[in-house]
């Protein structure tokens, strides 16, 4: 929020209280009445499944404004936030998902949308840093294109919730560097902890990748502003992004996390899912790499993820 905006909002506090009183009965009729109107407004439209959102939409709307008697500076100052979100938002940075993220937006359509069904893998947040066109990599090969961080093996395979194989499952990966940036985050075009590869005729897969790291989403725009505004922490338990998918089956968007991060009751958009907390295994400078790759003197770590994926019409 702007720093009018935000004395505006100090000034509505004194003067709403926090648990407002009730109020007339002559004045509850005419917030109804208002509110039966608008709904109204929208029966013409052709589409049943929008009339039934818009409405929704107002009905919800206009309950909140009514429950925390909204004062018109308060009012002002959320349009001239959502304002900020949209003037800082561009093709590489998505202040409206962090928004969505932060207030479990995100995270509740997710649940909405992703059913559970027998054993298949929890759904969780997609996020602002997934790009098409990554990459192909061949099963054993290197997602993190030079980007800073510890080597992590991880290794798995695709089933669905009978239990056969899925060969040939696109799986895309992507990943922040131990910086805690994604690579489009940076202004030299780089492409960098992200690839796709195919899971193998026995559903297998396997890459080299980075051990996750915590890392703060983008908090110096307008949702940052109002993390700091509400006391809570821009930080990110540490993950891995996964997207899967193949024919007759229902896609796969999640991450794993790493079993032991003090951030997994915390993580900002809610996306920890106790079956996705993972062991990511630290080795010995020197340990025998499952490929033979030669890391020298450095540690590093491997981790499983067996991946089940539900039917399409699940």
């Amino acid at each position: 929020m702007t720093e009018t905006s935000s004395a505006q909002t100090a000034a509505a506090r004194t003067a709403v209280p926090a648990d407002p009183p009730p109020v007339s009965a002559e004045q509850a009729a005419v917030e109804e009445r208002l509110t039966r109107v608008v709904m109204a407004s929208f029966t013409d439209c052709p589409n049943p499944r929008l009339t039934y959102l818009i409405q929704a939409l107002v009905r919800h709307l206009h309950a909140l404004i009514r429950e925390v008697r909204l004062t018109e500076s308060e009012w002002n100052a959320a349009i001239e936030f959502l304002t900020e979100v949209g003037h800082i938002t561009d093709d590489r940075r998505q202040e409206f998902i962090l928004l969505s993220d932060v207030l479990g937006a995100s995270m509740q359509t997710i649940n909405v949308n992703n059913e559970a069904y027998g054993d298949a893998t929890e759904a969780t947040v997609f996020g602002p840093f997934f790009v098409e066109d990554a990459p192909r990599i061949d099963n054993g090969g290197d997602i993190a294109g030079g980007a800073a961080g510890q080597p992590c093996w991880v290794e798995g395979t695709v089933r669905d919730t009978g239990g056969h194989p899925v060969p040939g499952a696109r799986i895309e990966v992507w990943e922040a560097d131990e910086d805690g940036f994604y690579d489009v985050q940076y202004s030299d075009e780089r492409v960098s902890g992200r690839a796709h590869l195919f899971s193998d005729d026995n559903g297998a897969f396997r890459f080299w990748g980075l051990t996750p790291t915590p890392y703060p989403i983008p908090h110096d725009g307008p949702v940052g502003r109002l993390l700091v505004a509400t006391g809570r922490s821009p930080m990110r338990a540490s993950h891995l992004h996964f997207m899967v998918s193949a024919p007759g089956l229902r896609t796969l968007v999640t991450h794993i996390f790493v079993r032991g991060d003090e951030l997994l009751s915390s993580d900002t958009v809610f996306g920890v899912k106790d079956s996705l907390v993972k062991d990511f295994v630290e080795q010995p400078a020197g340990a025998p790499t499952p490929d033979g790759r030669d890391l020298g003197a450095r540690t590093w770590s491997r981790a499983r993820f067996d991946i089940v994926l539900a039917p399409a019409r699940a």
